[in-house]
């Protein structure tokens, strides 16, 4: 696997589920990938919700893509564990305010105020399939990245 691999299937399948914990339970939920390139997977969350107060206590994660085939035996996943990062780089917070304005309607107010960015940029990875699961009995080919 590589990670050009894991960016191209991320990218085409945004519609990942996140995990978090909180008081030693987990919490996931389904999050949209903003993008992924050679620097990380990047996500953006409002301030106010439960989930940057959780990744900001606790920055570990696990993020599962899932491609959604019709033939369920073509169904792939890519599950990727680490931890976040916070950016603070301007031109991506405000291409995250433009990406993402669609919101403000949704809430008929600015969300400039409350839009943080964060990425993971290493951690494990690995892909999963029906295949490999029945005829490999626990082997998965993971890839730090």
């Amino acid at each position: 696997m590589k990670k050009d691999e894991m960016i191209r299937f991320a990218n085409d399948n945004p519609i990942c589920y996140m995990a978090t914990i909180e008081n030693d339970r987990p919490h996931v939920r389904i999050m949209k990938l903003w993008f992924a390139d050679n620097s990380g997977f990047y996500f953006e969350v409002l301030s106010p919700k439960d989930l940057n107060r959780q990744i900001h206590a606790n920055p570990r994660v696990e993020v599962c893509f899932f491609n959604n085939p019709k033939n369920l035996a073509e169904g792939r996943e890519l599950r990727i564990s680490g931890n976040i990062k916070f950016i603070s780089d301007a031109a991506i917070i405000n291409k995250a305010h433009k990406d993402h304005q669609f919101l403000e309607d949704l809430g008929g107010q600015s969300v400039n105020d409350y839009i943080e960015v964060f990425k993971l940029e290493h951690g494990d990875a690995h892909f999963w399939n029906l295949k490999t699961n029945i005829l490999q009995e626990n082997v998965m080919n993971h890839m730090a990245f």
